[in-house]
């Protein structure tokens, strides 16, 4: 009997010493819970891929055109007052302004547009600067060259010497619309580079005073200072315009912002590059507003277009045959609704380049070709202060 009992204890005692190991080292096999297996799980769980971007989010468009725009530093030597010479000026005023002046510094943004460094800024960003200094994304530096301005756009070419320059691509500003989604990248108030969204607000802004030939594009995504010369870009980072003004009683952003188009600044870019500098198409025409009284007063029976009030004798109009009373309704394919438009159409003519202008003269609809030739630079900047001419 007593070694029966001996036998059934060591079993029992190699039983639970199996089911011990069992259940510490496989308790599946048991159909226990696994004490301390969260951890363990954890670790083994499959983990979950990175997510594409939210729905309606903007990240792409902005990792694809940030790194082409960059942050723009000018600097230049203030003016001396010449009156300091003066014994008189200095009897009054003492020794005013006998220390060295400090220069100025302004700032501002730019596009590279170009393998070769070229830089799309504003003219007024780098106008009358010593020195430009140009700060990439990448935190990269390099000091600029002026190739070129364009005082009647408010645009300028300048060029860095880099390798491997991110390159933002060109889109087209002619098949945006009203209510399109669009982001403003640069480094307002030098606070480092900085995205802000909006939407396109209007089309073909002018007559604001700004510049010669004005084609805004309007957006309400904020642009303050240290905006201008930055990117306008699309949902898919694409190029539609450099920033250039803001409409504010305050001095920051009031959510009226206006840009240059890309098809503007792409003509002026290869213009200058091309040939140094930008020549404007010129007709030598007095165009005018028209109305219903302007009509019936030519006799006219057109009720869209630009009235030519004048022609310059023995300018290209009037070698072609364009009178005073001709209403001009089309230049080439694009159709001509006020005198801004005309203005812009006729300077982005080929000097010596026949064009297609469509006109209306009384009942009459006319085609004729025109030979447009290099606008006067005695012109230039005038037409915001003056009676326009074409």
């Amino acid at each position: 009997m007593k070694r029966t009992w001996l036998l059934f204890a060591q079993t029992v005692t190699i039983l639970l010493a199996a089911y011990f190991v069992v259940g510490t080292l496989h308790p599946q096999w048991l159909g226990r819970p696994q004490f301390g297996g969260g951890v363990v799980s954890l670790l083994e769980a499959p983990t979950t891929p990175l997510s594409a971007p939210e729905p309606g989010s903007l990240s792409g468009a902005a990792k694809k055109a940030a790194p082409a725009v960059v942050s723009i530093t000018t600097s230049k030597a203030a003016v001396r007052n010449p009156r300091m010479d003066d014994p008189w000026f200095k009897f009054f005023f003492g020794d005013q302004g006998q220390s060295p002046q400090q220069q100025q510094a302004g700032l501002g943004s730019g596009v590279i547009v170009s393998p070769d460094g070229y830089i799309l800024t504003n003219n007024h960003v780098v106008e009358g600067a010593d020195e430009i200094e140009v700060l990439l994304a990448d935190s990269r530096q390099a000091r600029a060259k002026l190739i070129g301005t364009d005082p009647e756009t408010d645009l300028a070419i300048v060029k860095i010497d880099l390798d491997k320059l991110p390159i933002i691509v060109l889109g087209d500003s002619d098949r945006i619309d009203v209510g399109d989604r669009v982001l403003a990248i640069g480094n307002p108030f030098g606070v480092g580079q900085t995205v802000t969204s909006g939407i396109v607000s209007a089309l073909g802004r002018n007559q604001l005073g700004i510049n010669t030939f004005e084609n805004f594009i309007q957006t309400d995504a904020a642009i303050n200072p240290g905006n201008s010369g930055g990117a306008l870009v699309d949902v898919h980072g694409n190029l539609l315009g450099i920033n250039t003004a803001i409409f504010s009683r305050s001095g920051g952003s009031m959510g009226i912002g206006f840009a240059i188009p890309v098809s503007t600044a792409k003509r002026v870019l290869e213009s200058i590059v091309r040939d140094g500098r930008v020549t404007y198409g010129w007709i030598g025409v007095e165009p005018g507003e028209l109305s219903p009284e302007v009509a019936q007063t030519f006799g006219v029976k057109a009720s869209q277009g630009v009235i030519i009030t004048g022609v310059l004798q023995g300018g290209p109009a009037a070698a072609a045959g364009v009178r005073p009373g001709d209403v001009i309704v089309k230049v080439g394919e694009k159709p001509i609704a006020n005198v801004a438009e005309l203005l812009s159409s006729v300077a982005a003519l080929r000097p010596g380049t026949p064009a297609a202008f469509g006109l209306m003269r009384g009942d009459n609809t006319l085609d004729l070709s025109v030979t447009p030739a290099v606008r006067p630079a005695r012109q230039r900047g005038q037409l915001q202060r003056q009676q326009p001419e074409e």
